[in-house]
């Protein structure tokens, strides 16, 4: 059987090639014959001995006629202890200018999820110390929560706040993918881990925005496979953070469009359920061990309708939904309260106390919604007693859900604030029960937990 084809064409990232006999199939790599560094992966079949390929290294290095040699394996990266305090890339290799680790074991990015019957859902939360994910919308421990938003409404810092208050509290493994962003981010991230003594236990995989949309498409799914090889092998509970999401559905675009595939009536690949159900549905807890997962979503021009979004959605049991009004208006973090939401508000997962503030807390916040208008019209002086109460507990309340972070110290001067939830909550019941009802709103701005 020849082992051996040649490159037919080149058009940008998508390499035709031509092989006899090779008996390729889909996601096989191919390296040239004289730099086996340089890879290609098989995507699809034009005719019975041309083949359409992704070049995952730089084009530079192809020409027509270069010889191929098939490897008969999909893409493999290193798996296990040694990658913990390590920055890599796609295939595995370190970026982080410290010297190359012994690999051990290797697992192909590409794998089935969990059958149903091994996957577990615990009703356990996870404190985060952010007063208002723990409050309105509370992470379950194997569940999976979503950080929407535009550009530069804070979500990086979000998430990099929660790796930093998670992993203290739960000890426990935190897988990074960083799809598509910039490098300055990357950079930032990686010196606040290590600022903050996260790093230790954190291994992060890169696919920057300066890379092809091959790479950057596959960062998510090298980075399951690593969280998953924690979760079943060492059976370690495992924390998978990416940062984003909507950059590996782009990437997934960009795939499909070098490819010429019709797209569906959004603009997005026809494929776009699919490929986002293949990262999703593996990174869920079993009996072995949990993944929680933690996600950033951007968010094209601040519309939540986007296709791309609405894709996302379903997999979330809890959101956090960004607002540009808030982020305006000073309040950080600038999360919409009433937009966000979690599938584990309920009094068996909560308790009834905090069940029950909570849905006071929101019906209050939807009536100041609605008091707000009339305000902006006739002023406030126009209000009922009643509704002036309502409205000034509401905006007690929004100020309450404000925090100094931790990852932010350097930067704004201020130290960062822990807030259990049980805190939280006893700081809305007060609020409620109007304890406060003398403060001006403003003293809630930015204070951690509230005095007894």
């Amino acid at each position: 059987m020849n082992q051996k084809g040649q490159i037919l064409s080149i058009l940008g990232n998508v390499v035709e090639v031509e092989f006899y006999d090779g008996n390729l199939f889909l996601g096989e790599i191919l390296v040239l014959e004289d730099d086996p560094e340089v890879k290609l992966e098989v995507v699809s079949a034009i005719k019975k001995e041309v083949f359409l390929c992704f070049s995952l290294t730089k084009s530079e290095n192809l020409y027509r006629g270069a010889k191929l040699k098939k490897t008969s394996q999909t893409l493999k990266i290193p798996v296990g202890q040694m990658l913990l305090g390590r920055v890599i890339n796609v295939f595995g290799h370190p970026i982080d200018n410290l010297p190359q680790f012994e690999i051990k074991e290797k697992r192909a990015i590409y794998q089935h999820s969990p059958v149903y019957p091994e996957t577990i859902l615990k009703k356990e939360l996870i404190e985060t110390g952010i007063k208002v994910i723990d409050f309105f919308a509370p992470l379950m421990k194997g569940g999976k929560l979503g950080i929407f938003g535009g550009a530069g409404l804070g979500k990086t810092v979000l998430l990099s706040e929660l790796m930093h208050n998670v992993v203290f509290q739960e000890r426990g493994i935190v897988v990074f993918a960083g799809i598509g962003e910039r490098i300055r981010e990357g950079y930032e991230l990686y010196e606040t881990l290590k600022r903050t003594n996260v790093l230790p236990s954190t291994v992060l995989v890169f696919g920057q925005m300066n890379e092809t949309a091959a790479i950057r498409f596959k960062v998510g799914l090298s980075a399951a496979t690593i969280a998953e090889y924690f979760r079943d092998i060492q059976k370690k509970d495992t924390i998978f953070f990416i940062d984003n999401v909507y950059r590996f559905l782009q990437a997934g675009n960009e795939l499909s469009t070098l490819l010429m595939n019709i797209p569906s009536e959004g603009g997005y690949q026809a494929t776009l359920d699919s490929e986002i159900g293949a990262l999703q549905e593996r990174l869920v807890s079993t009996k072995k061990a949990s993944i929680t997962s933690i996600q950033a979503v951007y968010v094209p021009a601040d519309d939540i309708t986007d296709p791309g979004v609405q894709a996302v959605i379903p997999y979330f049991d809890s959101m956090v939904i960004f607002s540009r009004d808030i982020y305006q208006e000073g309040r950080y973090p600038a999360i919409d309260i009433l937009a966000s939401s979690s599938s584990v508000t309920t009094p068996v997962i909560l308790g009834e106390e905090h069940y029950q503030i909570l849905l006071e807390a929101k019906r209050i916040l939807e009536r100041y919604k609605e008091l707000q208008r009339i305000v902006s019209i006739v002023g406030e002086a126009e209000l009922l007693m009643e509704d002036r109460i309502i409205y000034h507990r509401a905006r007690k309340i929004l100020n309450f859900m404000t925090q100094d972070l931790f990852v932010l110290t350097k930067q704004t001067g201020k130290p960062g604030k822990y807030v259990g939830r049980e805190k939280t909550v006893r700081g809305i019941r007060k609020i409620l029960e109007g304890e406060l009802d003398r403060l001006p709103d403003e003293a809630l701005l930015g204070i951690g937990d509230l005095p007894r």
